[in-house]
């Protein structure tokens, strides 16, 4: 059984025990987490219309935060004396999916 769940504008595709990153949700380590998910596939059977999926959730432990890569930028014009650099480390939440409910 998997889910499609929408986090952080991002759309991602999980199963029961599988760890994930996803942008920083702010919450404490431990706590639990609720999502609803998009789509739900179990085996032969799929949910997808809103009607199907009213009931359906995904529940997740948040593990930790960490952080991304360092990305680095330089903005330049010309003739104008005009430099800037910037950088920016996006914050992570690390995540583990700990069960797929539907409602039936």
């Amino acid at each position: 059984m998997f889910a499609v769940i929408s986090t952080g504008g991002k759309q991602e595709r999980v199963a029961e025990g599988q760890q994930l990153r996803v942008e920083l949700l702010g919450e404490e380590p431990g706590a639990q987490v609720t999502f609803t998910p998009v789509l739900v596939v179990d085996g032969s059977n799929v949910l997808a219309t809103p009607a199907a999926l009213s009931g359906a959730t995904v529940t997740a432990e948040v593990v930790g935060e960490e952080l991304g890569p360092k990305v680095r930028g330089f903005t330049y014009k010309s003739k104008a004396n005009e430099r800037r650099r910037w950088g920016h480390r996006q914050r992570y939440s690390t995540i583990e999916i700990t069960s797929i409910t539907t409602a039936g």
